[in-house]
């Protein structure tokens, strides 16, 4: 049996994301089933990403049009009960076992804005089946996370 890893893409450089969604690609093609959770992102266009399904199925449960960095401090209040319900979504997925991968993407940026711990990213992190794989995105370093990570990789701009 297969052992599924934990992965986490973090820095100030750009790619974050397209890296996560780059493997995410590479497993449904694979015919594995992965779920995507987006957090922060408010309701951008997903319009290419939902022409994957059903292999790769996108979750975004903010209700904001804008970006996260665009909202007032009382629209982002409004939304930590939306992040959260995503934040349990993703481990209902894990513990069920439901996706073969899981990209959380932007869930470090949580700690730093407050709407999670990062007891509550290794709570849901340890929850996960032997075999799913958990790919993480974020700019700022989560300790607790990296601690429990089998990859941890620094995307940092060059030039």
């Amino acid at each position: 049996m297969e052992k599924g890893i934990i992965q986490v893409y973090y820095g100030e450089g750009r790619g974050k994301t397209s890296a996560a969604l780059g493997n995410a690609i590479r497993f449904a093609s694979d015919g594995k089933s992965v779920y995507l959770v987006q957090f922060m992102k408010g309701q951008l266009s997903s319009e290419f990403l939902n022409r994957l399904e059903p292999e790769m199925k996108i979750f975004r449960f903010e209700r904001g049009a804008e970006s996260f960095d665009d909202m007032s401090e009382e629209q982002r209040k409004e939304e930590r009960q939306n992040i959260q319900n995503g934040l349990m979504f993703a481990k209902k997925a894990l513990v069920t076992g439901e996706c073969d991968v899981l990209v959380l993407d932007e869930v470090l940026g949580l700690v730093e804005e407050g709407m999670a711990t990062e007891d509550q990213l290794v709570d849901i992190l340890k929850a996960k089946s032997m075999v799913t794989d958990v790919i993480l995105t974020g700019r700022n370093a989560v300790p607790a996370v990296f601690e429990i990570a089998d990859n941890v990789l620094n995307i940092v701009p060059e030039k």
